[in-house]
């Protein structure tokens, strides 16, 4: 029998010093391994799920950047990856960076063009797994209305139940590298680097 953690939470962050103490007493980690994640059609959480971009500027930094709001889905399989099948979409306008005047010109049109091109969408068309708790995933990246291939390596977080929420939950890391160019995002390369390294911090809850 599940309890009702929300209700609760509510309750013990009225007469505790910290909810975090709560917090700390009831929760699970998460199997790190996964073959123990159940089977299923999920959906992302986008609370929890980050794209995290990389580019090298001048020669002298990896700079950063993240886009959230992200939506998609997962069909998981423990046992076949031959099955699995992912579909993960970000909204460009969410683009966020240390530099307020950056993230503003990165919408704008001669950047990634949020008003006309507003969905970065990765859609999978094969997961070959590469360890017990890794894979390869091949699909397609439509980014500044282009759509090219693209390969993400998969790491497997954890699998388990959200103690906020009482859904089943799984994570990944994924990362991977393409040239902006080759999605028409030309300006000022190779000052601004071309190859852009994506990560894609993962939470998918079942549906």
């Amino acid at each position: 029998m599940r309890i009702h953690v929300l209700p609760a939470l509510t309750a013990a962050c009225l007469v505790l010093p910290s909810c975090a103490q709560f917090l700390q007493a009831a929760w699970t980690p998460p199997n790190p391994h996964a073959s123990a994640a159940p089977a299923g059609h999920y959906v992302v959480e986008p609370a929890h799920t980050q794209v995290v971009f990389s580019v090298l500027h001048m020669g002298f930094t990896h700079f950063t950047g993240t886009f959230s709001d992200a939506s998609g889905s997962l069909d998981f399989s423990p046992t076949s990856a031959k099955d699995m099948a992912a579909t993960i979409s970000v909204p460009v306008a969410s683009v966020s960076t240390t530099s307020a005047k950056l993230t503003e010109e990165l919408k704008a049109a001669d950047w990634l063009d949020a008003a006309h091109y507003p969905a970065m969408v990765f859609h999978s068309t094969k997961v070959t797994q590469t360890g017990p708790d890794s894979a390869t995933v091949a699909g397609l990246l439509t980014l500044h209305g282009v759509t090219h291939p693209l390969v993400l390596h998969a790491t497997f977080n954890g699998a388990g139940v959200n103690i906020l929420d009482q859904k089943e939950t799984i994570g990944f890391q994924l990362t991977g590298t393409l040239n902006r160019s080759d999605y028409g995002v030309t300006k000022y390369v190779p000052l601004i680097g071309n190859e852009i390294t994506l990560t894609i911090a993962a939470a998918f809850e079942k549906d």
